[in-house]
């Protein structure tokens, strides 16, 4: 009689967990009902915080009537700071954070850490008050999807539940970021999904609409620009609006090239300087903002001037310039911030510029320049984000304006069209595999349903080791049946070596040449376990090889296994399959 009593009292914390399984197993979907609705409030709680954070802090460090030296040292100060504490505590916070985010839904199971998400939203506070030109839009949708991580890993879950969590952040993130709940839906379903008739479109919209009322009820139904109203003036300005649409698409492309090229430049100096990188940002900004101070923060109010039509010519021409290189040299140094701000920024300068020189010559033919502002915005980051519809809807939420739409639509087609001919890769794809991070393209995504890598995936059992000399690489794969090996360092897989290139060297060189020195960088042939077979066998006939290496796409150093032509052909029914 006594023993059921010290059983219960002993155990009494295992019951609620037993129910809590329960629940989950009988009404998953009602949970995931309740949690989108938690998770729309706590990401609109944590937007309104971002932007009251940056500016309070940022009206303290630069008052009213500041000397000139406080916008050269505190950038530099900022940068050095928060460079120290991204290397040191954060190193998953750095950059913009929607990379990030769509990283962790195809490639970590959709785990976020919450120290990764602290040190986002401090240090973006931080880097932004103090006057680095970088946005905090795509830092909040990587705190809200860590928020949505670390929230749906604690209440278990399933993996695939987890990860449909990071687009219903993403969602509200954006929501409260720009006040704009219908655009946050599309981006999240255009740009993070890849899908706009994606499953989750019920939680995605829930979670937005949620966010958006938290924004409207601490800060009030203001937009993010005030704007006056659009009117079309003569047809003929259809033409002008798309020469402003091929101007942006050229905009978006320097900018792009830019900040890769420049990125890519600071990512392979050594590992022990990455701390104090993203001073090289902060010293640029600070040297810009002491004689113009308008160089300084994302520049939200600069926007409003001319989108008013209160922003000479010469200093949008300026600010356009000092703009496009202070914004990618702190992005590529390694601070934390985003792209969004900046695209909005760079693309109402350049309307501004071109609706300038239009209403000069045309005085009777054109708008305001500030029309053409608005409509920069949208095709510069149609250009740079690649999210056309997004863009659209959103400048139409912040205008409440119809007329909008038309012009709106040909500077963001014609835009699209260029960014897209004269930079084929988008520019989050582009900096996740900078990463070593390779994000599934929409034609993977599309093939989902057909005989995948994992289906002929091995264990690679035949390696060859970055040290080895031509001569033990030779001696090692002399009987071997493949044609291709991976070669491997500390760091994991860092490239693959052909027969036909062992060969080759061993006849023209010395066989004591070590492997690393045949290496070309770090992309090499590979496939991913989503992959469909037909690629992998694409890949093999390109590269005359019958084996090729599967590595993980959070990380491509990361050897998952091997895939043979033997194997491939055996799943597809030709040649006797072989035993793994």
């Amino acid at each position: 009689m006594t023993d059921a009593p010290e059983q219960t009292q002993g155990s009494w914390w295992k019951f609620p967990v037993r129910h809590w399984n329960a629940l989950l197993n009988q009404r998953e979907e009602q949970v995931f009902l309740a949690l989108t609705l938690l998770i729309g409030a706590l990401v609109g709680l944590m937007a309104v915080a971002f932007i009251f954070l940056t500016e309070r802090v940022g009206s303290r460090l630069y008052p009213v009537g500041s000397p000139a030296w406080h916008r050269v040292l505190i950038p530099i100060v900022g940068s050095l700071l928060m460079g120290y504490l991204l290397y040191r505590f954060f190193p998953d916070a750095r950059g913009s954070g929607i990379p990030q985010t769509k990283a962790a839904l195809y490639a970590r199971e959709g785990r976020i850490t919450a120290g990764t998400a602290f040190g986002k939203f401090f240090c973006t506070s931080a880097t932004l008050a103090s006057g680095i030109p970088l946005g905090r839009e795509g830092p909040t949708v990587q705190v809200g999807a860590g928020i949505a991580s670390v929230l749906g890993r604690h209440l278990g879950l399933r993996p695939e539940k987890v990860k449909a969590l990071l687009p219903v952040a993403a969602a509200a993130a954006i929501a409260a970021a720009f006040n704009t709940p219908l655009a946050a839906v599309l981006f999240s379903l255009e740009e993070v999904v890849g899908d706009l008739h994606a499953p989750v479109l019920g939680s995605v919209v829930l979670a937005s609409a949620t966010s958006w009322a938290v924004l409207r009820l601490l800060l009030g139904n203001n937009p993010l620009f005030q704007v006056p109203q659009y009117q079309l003036v003569n047809p003929w300005e259809f033409a002008m609006y798309a020469v402003l649409g091929i101007a942006g698409g050229l905009v978006s492309v320097a900018f792009t090239k830019m900040l890769l090229a420049m990125r890519a430049r600071f990512l392979n100096f050594p590992r022990k300087t990455t701390w104090f990188q993203p001073v090289a940002g902060g010293l640029l900004v600070g040297m810009m903002g002491w004689f113009v101070p308008q160089v300084l923060g994302v520049g939200y109010e600069h926007v409003g001037a001319v989108l008013n039509g209160g922003m000479a010519l010469k200093l949008m021409v300026l600010l356009l310039v000092l703009k496009l290189f202070a914004v990618t040299t702190c992005y590529a140094s390694g601070n934390a911030g985003g792209i969004f701000g900046p695209s909005l920024f760079l693309g109402s300068m350049l309307g501004g510029i071109v609706g300038t020189i239009a209403h000069h010559f045309f005085p009777n033919h054109t708008a305001t320049p500030g029309a053409y502002a608005l409509v920069g915005m949208g095709a510069v980051f149609a250009g740079i984000v690649r999210a056309p519809m997004t863009s659209v809807v959103m400048i139409f939420e912040t205008t409440r304006d119809y007329a909008v739409i038309v012009p709106l639509m040909i500077s963001n087609l014609m835009s699209l069209f260029i960014a897209s001919r004269l930079q084929k890769q988008p520019i989050y794809e582009a900096l996740a595999r900078q990463d070593g991070i390779h994000l599934p393209s929409a034609e993977s995504r599309d093939q989902e349903g057909h005989l995948q890598v994992i289906l002929a995936m091995r264990p690679a059992k035949e390696i060859l080791l970055v040290d080895m000399t031509l001569q033990e690489a030779l001696e090692k794969i002399r009987s071997s049946e493949s044609t291709a090996w991976p070669v491997i360092a500390t760091e994991g897989v860092v490239g693959v070596l052909t027969f036909g290139k062992l060969q080759q060297t061993a006849a023209t060189g010395p066989e004591t040449n070590r492997l690393r020195d045949l290496i070309d960088g770090n992309d090499f042939p590979h496939l991913h376990v989503d992959h469909p077979l037909s690629l992998a066998l694409e890949r093999m006939g390109a590269c005359q090889v019958n084996a090729l290496p599967v590595v993980n796409r959070g990380s491509v150093h990361k050897l998952e296994g091997i895939v043979t032509l033997k194997d491939v052909l055996a799943l597809y029914g030709v040649g006797p399959q072989e035993k793994a």
